[in-house]
């Protein structure tokens, strides 16, 4: 048995590598992070993101730094990442997309680093340099296809159609119940459903099976009671921000209510006068009115990041909204088969698809795939910047919705000619982003025959080798329509009553480095900075951050209770 003063890393020796899921390497000195100076694969994959990749692809584990490779595992110390724990576990996102969690421990003076490498996602391989790889005894291999095969072939169950363990039909909200008749008699244009007995309509559509509601009956019409008790994750978090850099909130309101009813709720608090206001485009005689959040397209958001969130995952949904834009966030990465650059192409398997079914039968939702699509058009035909899912990982979605009216002359275009060409022969998305990539002068993005046609059709001329809209081009900086934003924001702060917190640039600084790694500690912080830990302490204290948790595995955590002005 090791010997050491430090009972962690004692328990840790008596674990075994394979049934574990524990790496352990001496890495005294100088060990790879990303292959290092080797120049053959089989010897690259010997380095601490090759461990990570082929720990996540075992569901997860941890990769030990500083221990002897070999049983009983004896510390021997190592220098990799000394004081840059934050930096690592950035680095380590950066080029996986996981979050990895350092703590580093010691032993009689010795320093042992602890990667703590969470799972891949469901159905997902992970890979370093292309090649997905396996622990196979002491030695790294690339994954058998059967191995591939298997976790490719992963789906994640529908969490809806579950039974819920102690709800009953008393424990169901009769105004939820209510709604939800009322719009699957309107979308089905059958007005007597609306009659029909309450079990009739659940059995109908599936919520109810031989006397046992599912969660898909909890979400949609559960009392707020039932679904605090029962399902305290199915929470949606409103946060709003003068200021999008800020982190401290202004306002704050949470809806843990049954769909029928919060998705209403939640839409009439973002759509207060003041932050959600509306802008006005000229078109002719005509002046149109366009908000800064379009109802259609946040509805659909908000019901989206339900469906497809992760209730594996403990997290809220949380929205954030300021005067620029509103950002949706829901735990879980896309659905399997989903990603950034085909989301406009592929049919989405939601988690949750019992419920998305109710949703789409009643009105709520757009058939799989089309809701996406009328996002993404209503943001051009808005003159706004395109939708962006910047900051999605395989733990998170995070989609972005722009406020302000950035191109009036794509709107004016898009706009009109919708109208000229009427509902039987509308413009297509895929037409939309093209017009869109050409007013921003991103042709490179488009193909050669995509703007031909476009050219044909009177959308696009090329004016010396440069291609544009009808009418040409948004400047890429409006000064109109910078100044127009400008006067908004200002008229909306001031009327903001709770006061804002200035920050200085080290506080500023502080704000970056936390964003970038929650876990980072007081000492690092005043390293970096280039000041004393108390002065950390205080800042940490003005931005309303407390430290959560043991003080070498814990984390900032924002506490307004904490927070002083």
């Amino acid at each position: 048995m090791m010997v050491t003063d430090n009972e962690y890393l004692l328990s840790l020796s008596l674990l075994k590598e394979s049934e574990d899921h524990v790496e352990f390497k001496s890495a005294r000195r100088n060990y790879p992070y990303n292959g290092g100076k080797r120049i053959e694969p089989k010897e690259r994959r010997h380095c601490v993101l090759g461990y990570i990749v082929a720990l996540a692809n075992e569901n997860g584990g941890r990769l030990v730094l500083g221990m002897e490779d070999n049983h009983p595992h004896e510390v021997c110390g190592s220098d990799f990442a000394q004081g840059q724990c934050g930096e690592l576990e950035s680095a380590i996102y950066d080029s996986l997309g996981l979050r990895v969690k350092a703590i580093e421990e010691y032993s009689n003076g010795k320093r042992v680093l602890i990667l703590e490498v969470p799972s891949r996602p469901i159905g997902k391989l992970l890979k370093f340099e292309g090649v997905p790889l396996m622990r196979v005894g002491e030695d790294l291999h690339e994954m058998s296809d059967a191995q591939m095969l298997k976790i490719l072939s992963e789906t994640e169950p529908d969490f809806s159609a579950k039974i819920c363990d102690g709800l009953l039909l008393s424990d169901l909200d009769e105004e939820a119940i209510a709604r939800m008749k009322i719009k699957y008699a309107e979308k089905q244009n059958s007005p007597g459903f609306r009659m029909l007995p309450t079990e009739q309509v659940l059995k109908d559509l599936e919520l109810l099976n031989e006397g046992k509601l599912n969660y898909a009956a909890l979400m949609l019409v559960g009392k707020q009671e039932v679904i605090h008790r029962l399902l305290p994750q199915f929470n949606i978090v409103v946060e709003y921000r003068k200021n999008r850099a800020l982190i401290p909130y202004n306002a704050r309101k949470e809806f843990q209510l049954p769909l029928f009813i919060g998705v209403d709720k939640v839409w009439e608090y973002l759509n207060q006068p003041l932050s959600n206001p509306e802008m006005h485009l000229r078109m002719g005689t005509y002046i149109y009115d366009i908000q800064a959040f379009n109802e259609d397209s946040v509805r659909e958001a908000i019901l989206n990041a339900v469906a497809h969130r992760s209730m594996q995952i403990q997290s809220d949904v949380v929205i954030k909204q300021s005067p620029d834009e509103l950002v949706i966030l829901n735990p879980g990465g896309f659905p399997l088969g989903v990603d950034m650059n085909n989301i406009l192409t592929v049919s989405s398997n939601p988690r949750s698809k019992r419920l998305v079914e109710v949703l789409q039968k009643t009105g709520l939702v757009e058939r799989s795939g089309q809701g996406v699509d009328k996002m993404f058009s209503n943001s051009i035909m808005d003159g706004k910047i395109l939708l962006s899912f910047e900051g999605t990982d395989f733990y998170q979605v995070q989609l972005t919705m722009n406020a302000k009216l950035h191109y009036p002359r794509l709107a004016r275009l898009v706009r009109s000619e919708q109208e000229r060409r009427g509902e039987d022969n509308p413009l297509t998305v895929f037409d939309l982003i093209a017009l869109y990539h050409v007013n921003r002068g991103e042709t490179n993005k488009l193909q050669r025959y995509d703007l031909e046609r476009l050219e044909k059709e009177g959308l696009v001329i090329k004016k010396e080798d440069v291609w544009e809209i009808k009418g040409g081009n948004d400047p890429l900086n409006d000064p109109l329509n910078d100044s127009l934003n400008d006067s908004l924001n200002d008229s909306l702060n001031d009327k903001v009553q709770e006061p804002e917190i200035h920050l200085n640039k080290r506080q500023n600084k502080i704000v970056d480095l936390v964003h970038k790694n929650f876990s980072i500690s007081r000492e690092d912080l005043s390293k970096k900075l280039g000041v004393s830990v108390a002065t950390v302490r205080r800042d940490m204290k003005t931005l309303g951050y407390v430290w959560k948790g043991h003080s070498t595995s814990g984390h900032w955590e924002k506490d307004d209770n904490n927070k002083q002005n």
